[in-house]
């Protein structure tokens, strides 16, 4: 038993959901992370303060992906590009091999980006930004701080030693 089938064997004794890593094994492709909208990130995922999109408003093309993956991404249009018609915003999403997967993505993008141009500062996404970049401020400002205390701690440590 090679060890990508190995993997997928003990996931599937354990009941749970195989990671998102092992298609990257099997694969070989490099590794990242799929932009997700920010709500859905958050564990938000309300949708009802967000403005609707209605279908009439929107411009739908599949085209081919761009990135690794070979002749499976060459030849499949399961890239799906989104156009808010009124606003002009586009939002391109090429996360999973599923059309259907990628147009549900796409439209959460979108509708998240026609919020945040429409509503401002006001928008749900708009707060939800500014509260995610106040905390890795924070998280920033407290390392530093740390820093400096083991630093000042170090050459006290120092000058008790001579």
């Amino acid at each position: 038993m090679n060890v990508p089938s190995l993997f997928h064997f003990t996931f599937l004794l354990r009941g749970v959901q195989a990671p998102s890593w092992r298609p990257w094994i099997l694969r070989k492709q490099p590794f990242s992370l799929p932009r997700v909208p920010l709500l859905q990130a958050a564990g938000k995922n309300n949708s009802s303060n967000l403005l609707g999109l209605t279908e009439a408003e929107l411009e739908e093309q599949f085209v081919r992906g761009d990135g690794p993956g070979g002749q499976a991404t060459n030849k499949t249009n399961n890239c799906v590009v989104l156009k808010h018609v009124p606003s002009g915003i586009v939002v391109k999403c090429h996360q999973t091999r599923s059309v259907e997967k990628n147009r549900k993505i796409a439209r959460e993008i979108l509708q998240e980006k026609v919020d945040l141009f429409y509503k401002g500062e006001d928008s749900d996404v708009f707060k939800e930004q500014k509260a995610s970049q106040k905390k890795k401020q924070e998280k920033k400002r407290r390392a530093k701080e740390n820093l400096e205390r083991k630093k000042h701690f170090k050459e006290m440590q120092q000058l008790d030693k001579k």
